[in-house]
């Protein structure tokens, strides 16, 4: 078949690797800001310490393979899955905790499988569930909102994984809000008991609520910018809602209402920026919708039932391995074509 070809001038397609890459790191900005307004210095120190890593592993592993190190490093691409990753991880983080999770993410879950555009799996979400098996202790460390953090406290738990003896760590650190429920439940508590406490919020828990807004405007400026579609965070939000909503009916002493499973954790910084990724992400239309709503239904499952706090990271990883089925089953067929 020969296609026709008009004369000069001719559109350019600017979204490149790196522009798209820019973009979505652009809209990462106020989210990360509220969530420094909240939990101070720490989380810049994560997210700085993760980028680092993501570089000198990325430009290791160039090196290894033979790859020109200025072409790729230059993608953004290692600096928005550690960014990612960083907001995963808890705010009081252990520089070897940070390490280890940007190195799986970036050399095994990358590079290990061909670089950007073979990844099967989210690099983030990889080395989130390798430190989250491996070490569930101290994922639990969550700074309590205003805890009072200065920069060299903040700087010396990062390197040293302790604070001063005057500090008492229980009373700066507490666990989430979604992790509170959960426990509370356990104990035959009902969700009016447990939401009596100060941690809890309108909507999502104090701060978490706020952060999960900020995050917001900056995904519905990616859709917006055409950076990305409207069916991932449209199904995966919708879905969890549904589920949520039918259960909260059905008991609300139980269930928590859709609100708050809508904005607090990490649900909407996961439908617009995790599950979002071109790489492991379904690429057709429908097939984004069967993808995202399938993530919402495994977080609700784990959330509610499983044995880990918040379940997104387990659930895209879950659909990541469904994606190939997904899209050969939603893809446009030719007549002749293998599978018709």
């Amino acid at each position: 078949m020969q296609f026709q070809k008009t004369t000069s001038p001719y559109l350019h397609n600017n979204q490149s690797v790196s522009h798209v890459m820019r973009q979505v790191i652009y809209a990462l900005i106020p989210g990360t800001l509220v969530y420094s307004y909240f939990f101070g210095w720490s989380i810049i120190l994560n997210i700085a310490l993760a980028c680092l890593t993501a570089l000198l592993s990325e430009a290791l592993m160039l090196t290894l393979r033979k790859r020109p190190l200025a072409f790729y490093l230059r993608d953004n691409s290692a600096i928005l899955s550690a960014w990612l990753l960083a907001l995963a991880l808890p705010s009081l983080s252990p520089w070897w905790l940070i390490v280890i999770a940007t190195l799986f993410a970036i050399v095994v879950a990358k590079h290990l499988y061909g670089g950007l555009g073979y990844n099967p799996f989210n690099p983030a979400m990889v080395g989130y569930v390798v430190v989250m098996i491996s070490f569930p202790q101290h994922m639990t460390l969550w700074l309590q909102p205003n805890a009072g953090l200065d920069f060299s406290q903040a700087l010396q738990f990062l390197i040293q994984g302790e604070l001063n003896s005057s500090i008492n760590m229980d009373s700066i650190t507490s666990a989430t809000p979604i992790d509170t429920i959960k426990t509370g439940l356990s104990l035959n508590n009902t969700i009016a008991e447990i939401s009596a406490s100060p941690l809890f919020g309108h909507i999502g828990g104090t701060a978490w609520e706020w952060i999960a807004g900020a995050f917001l405007l900056g995904g519905l400026w990616l859709l917006y910018r055409g950076i990305i579609n409207w069916q991932i965070p449209f199904s995966m939000l919708v879905s969890i809602a549904i589920l949520a909503g039918i259960f909260y009916l059905v008991d609300p002493q139980q269930y928590s209402n859709p609100l708050f499973q809508l904005f607090s954790g990490g649900t909407i910084l996961a439908a617009f920026f995790i599950a979002t990724d071109p790489v492991s992400a379904s690429t057709t239309a429908t097939g984004r919708l069967i993808y995202a709503a399938g993530i919402g239904v495994l977080t609700f499952i784990i959330r509610t039932w499983g044995g880990y706090p918040d379940g997104i990271a387990f659930a895209v990883l879950l659909m990541n391995m469904a994606v190939p089925t997904i899209d050969y089953y939603t893809q446009p067929r030719v007549f002749g074509a293998p599978g018709k």
